[in-house]
């Protein structure tokens, strides 16, 4: 075989090509990859040393084992598994080697490189293999048979057309640069398209971690005509990608000291950008470009034109709507509606994926009217007035849900439940539900009946009806361990999605009068306090000990601090928890004969108790500690070393003197006993709460275990390059597969795959919404920088004051090892999974928060001081300040920074 290539004719070895600029690139010969990177050397920019196997190295290689014939006619896995299973010839394998020889035998990636891969009409991003860190003659063979095999993987195959068939391959060996930092960079916004804007995403390590989305990124923009950055995003950065040891890649920690700090300084931002806009000329055409930075040098290590742009339009400044509403609606109420996300369930708090978006617009349209219901509201309205979406996150629409609450005898006065979901971020001076209020007559005394019916039902069987909801959870959590959702058929998994949605659409409407009756109670204990006592009365209801330390949540803590008690007995088996990397300590203990029967005795127990418990319950694409228990772990070792015992933290809390008996001793015996009375509801329903809360959280386990099961399948079928992708997934896309005929490719669409996680991404860089709002909400409007001082106000949510120092947790999993005992944990928000760090904490500080939210409840059950809904206090404090919480006046100072 002949090439016309000059560059082949003149490379040192026969088929390969050293991209060094010095010819002319064929992508024909050189695969797509390869002639950019060799374009791009040619032009002077920094690009790390590589040559190129060409594609007649490949089709070399096929007729000379043979596998040519094989081809055709031959199932693409077959093929595949061939290409893998057959050793280079001696001569192919020795001018490899060579020119690996040439490079210097250092480390390299191993990149493929099709010859229509990075067109301008189409990006063939991800459906290739690219191989890191690699060295030894072996391993690169290997590699190189591995980026060969492919051009047959299912995705690969998945994402051709029928005028594009597999053809050839070439593949690019690149010295290896472990970089510092890695990014992307668009030349153009790739959501907005605003002009003259350059996006500059950054992260520690290499950029593997950033495109996976597994680690959090610094995000910038860059004006393209003066080099200056125009907006800065610095995050938090608790984990990157990188060598774990020779020929390992894979997730570690960032140093503390590099955690808050930006990834690029102006300078290299701007040398950055300038480097880009040369890129952008040279192909006249916007890129997508991946880059890296080692010892402060900028390398290149790909760029593809963006094939997909939204409009242009110069003067938008956001791609997301301003309302939450999902429907057209009038002037009135898109104008008048009040939102709000306090309150409305820890499952919801936070950025939501579109995945978990989706999973809430079904619970939406087929759950949540039946909850109303539930509660004895007879007249539930139109589904899509209950809940609205803006930037990802969820909204309750207080309007319509107080209107329809309205028909409910407590909440006749609309004022008792929308005072409730009111932060000081919303204006209400002149608020009117543009709703109006529910009609008298007939209709209200129908409504009337209905929830006395409702509520003496339910007064008469809420501890039954608990009792049976958490024997069922148990029934269904076993159920599903036994179940092998890999061996059912497309029209089986079908049937069980069906019956997890039927469980749970029962779970949801079973929880949700307990939820909304403690809330209730809560609300009377503060009118009470406050009617009776005065100014001696403000926030009474938060000193008043209910003795809830028997909750659910809360009795998660002291289970955990029972299995590291137990490893703490068992040396070898302690030894394994911490010598183990996270992702190894279960394989480790099940293969252990000591650990494997610590694991049956202590942590498969706690499981079944515990498991379905995860981050953010709603958003199905975050694993459950029994997907993922790696928290559980480092709890393990966290309550292990610290030597306290779980009966000094508990005493903590029974023992702190209760100085609101002091204010209702004062009270005649009538208001006395009645608060005492509502004291004793609240807390009765708030244990029912937790325990059917159980039930609820494991229902949407189920259901996710259907979801990721299809996941798996469309990576094996090359429809999603990875499980990653599941959180781009359409929840009604996922039903109409299962319950259909369509193939998986022309059933998740890649275009639009591609097109939600760019909105999820562009979300991401937004600035937090307001925890309430009336009307619409205008990001460009409402961005505050963080306060400049020392000091934050808040809700003053648990009582007390504490001066500690201060411990930013960003990532529960990866930095719950780092919490020490009496530090103050300081955070964006909590939920149900955090509690276990509650129990060593000095004192707790959130940006969001509210007085019956996870991190207020658990403070107080605990006896830990904590401040909510700072707003700013991740961005404000530092881990190691020493910070003053005050509990009682809901302040927070930095006293040493």
């Amino acid at each position: 075989m002949t090439s016309t290539d000059p560059a082949v004719q003149t490379a040192p070895t026969p088929h390969i090509v050293v991209l060094d600029g010095t010819r002319r690139a064929d992508p024909a010969v050189l695969g797509g990859k390869a002639t950019r990177l060799a374009d791009m050397t040619a032009a002077g920019l920094p690009v790390p040393p590589a040559f190129c196997l060409t594609t007649e190295l490949f089709d070399t290689f096929l007729c000379d084992t043979g596998l040519a014939e094989k081809v055709r006619g031959t199932d693409g896995r077959t093929v595949r598994e061939q290409v893998l299973a057959t050793e280079i010839p001696r001569p192919l394998a020795e001018s490899i080697l060579a020119a690996y020889e040439r490079l210097g035998r250092p480390r390299v990636a191993v990149r493929s490189s099709a010859p229509r891969e990075d067109s301008v009409a189409q990006s063939f991003a991800g459906q290739h293999d690219t191989v890191l860190d690699v060295s030894g003659d072996e391993d690169l063979l290997a590699a190189v048979r591995q980026c060969w095999a492919s051009l047959w993987s299912d995705r690969a195959t998945a994402y051709r057309t029928d005028d594009a068939p597999h053809g050839s391959i070439a593949v690019v060996v690149q010295e290896m640069i472990h970089a510092d930092v890695s990014g992307v960079l668009f030349t153009v916004d790739p959501v907005s398209a605003r002009p003259n804007r350059v996006v500059v995403e950054a992260c520690q390590g290499l950029g593997e971690g950033l495109v996976s989305g597994r680690v959090s990124s610094d995000f910038f923009v860059v004006d393209d005509r003066t080099l200056d950055v125009v907006e800065e995003q610095v995050r938090h950065k608790v984990t990157k990608c990188a060598p774990l040891e020779p020929g390992k890649i894979g997730m570690t920690k960032v140093a503390a000291a590099a955690r808050n700090v930006p990834c690029l300084s102006h300078e290299q931002l701007g040398e950055l950008t300038g480097l880009a806009v040369r890129i952008r000329e040279h192909y006249g055409a916007e890129q997508d470009i991946e880059w890296g930075m080692l010892d402060g040098r900028l390398y290149l290590f790909q760029t593809r034109p963006i094939t997909t742009l939204p409009p242009v339009d110069p003067t938008a400044t956001t791609t997301t709507s301003r309302t939450p509403y999902v429907s057209p609606q009038t002037d009135e109420i898109r104008t008048g509606t009040l939102w709000s996300r306090m309150d409305i369930g820890e499952i919801f708090v936070g950025l939501m994926t579109p995945l978990g978006l989706s999973f809430t617009r079904y619970y939406q349209q087929h759950v949540h009217r039946d909850t109303a219901a539930a509660v004895g509201v007879r007249d539930t309205g139109a589904a899509e007035h209950h809940m609205g979406y803006l930037q990802g996150h969820i909204y309750l629409n207080i309007s319509f849900t107080s209107y329809m609450l309205g028909q409910c005898l407590p909440t006749r006065d609309q004022r008792r439940f929308t005072a409730r979901f009111v932060s000081e971020e919303a204006n209400v001076d002149d608020y009117s539900n543009p709703f109006g209020t529910f009609p008298d007559g007939w209709e209200d005394a129908k409504s009337t009946a209905f929830w006395l019916r409702s509520t003496v039902n339910e007064m008469a069987r809420m501890k039954t009806r608990s009792q049976e909801m958490s024997t069922s959870r148990l029934y269904e959590f076993d159920r599903a361990r036994q179940l092998d959702l890999s061996r059912m058929s497309r029209h089986e998994l079908h049937t069980e999605l069906r019956r997890n949605l039927g469980y749970f659409h029962d779970m949801h409407v079973g929880y949700m009068p307990y939820y909304i009756n403690a809330f209730g109670f809560y609300g009377v204990l503060s009118e009470l306090c406050a009617l009776w006592l005065g100014d001696e009365g403000t926030n009474l209801q938060n000193r008043i000990k209910t003795d809830m330390s028997s909750l659910r949540t809360v009795e998660s803590a002291k289970e955990i601090w029972a299995v590291a008690q137990a490893a703490k007995d068992r040396p070898r088996v302690l030894a394994l928890i911490n010598e183990q990397p996270l992702e190894g300590i279960a394989d480790a203990l099940r293969e252990d004969t000591e650990g494997r029967a610590f694991w049956n005795g202590h942590i498969e127990p706690f499981l079944r108790a515990n498991g379905a418990r995860g981050h953010q319950e709603m958003e199905i694409s975050h694993p459950r500690w029994i997907d993922d228990p790696s928290y559980i772990f480092q709890m393990i070792r966290r309550y292990a070393a610290d030597g306290f015992s779980m009966q000094d933290i508990l005493k903590r809390s029974s023992s702190a003197h209760d100085t609101s008996r002091d204010a209702l001793d004062k009270l005649s015996l009538p208001k006395r006993k009645t608060i005492d009375t509502v004291i004793s509801l609240y807390a009765l329903c708030s244990e029912l709460r937790e325990n059917t809360r159980m039930s609820m959280v494991t229902s949407i386990w189920l259901v996710r275990n259907v979801v990721y099961e299809v996941g798996r399948r469309l990576v094996d079928d090359g429809v999603l390059h990875s499980l990653d992708e599941v959180a781009y997934l359409d929840f009604e896309d996922v039903r109409s597969y299962l319950a259909g005929d369509a193939d998986a490719a022309a059933a998740f669409d890649r275009k639009k795959l591609d097109e939600a996680r760019r909105l999820h991404e562009y979300h991401k860089r937004l600035p937090e919404p307001p925890l309430t709002f009336v009307g619409e909400h205008d990001v460009t409007q409402a961005v505050r920088p963080a306060p400049s001082g020392a000091s934050l106000r808040g809700l003053a949510s648990s009582p007390g004051r504490v001066v500690g120092r201060a411990r930013i947790v960003e990532d529960l999993v990866w930095q719950a090892d780092e919490f020490e005992a009496g530090e103050i944990l300081v955070t964006r928000y909590t939920d149900a999974s955090w509690t276990p760090l509650f129990a060593i904490a000095g004192g707790v500080v959130t940006d969001i928060g509210s007085m019956l939210s996870h991190s207020s409840i658990v403070s107080r059950e605990f006896n830990v001081p904590s401040v909510v809904n700072t707003k700013h206090a991740t961005q404000v404090i530092n881990t190691g300040d020493l910070i003053i919480v005050d509990g009682d006046a809901g302040t927070v100072e930095v006293a040493e920074g």
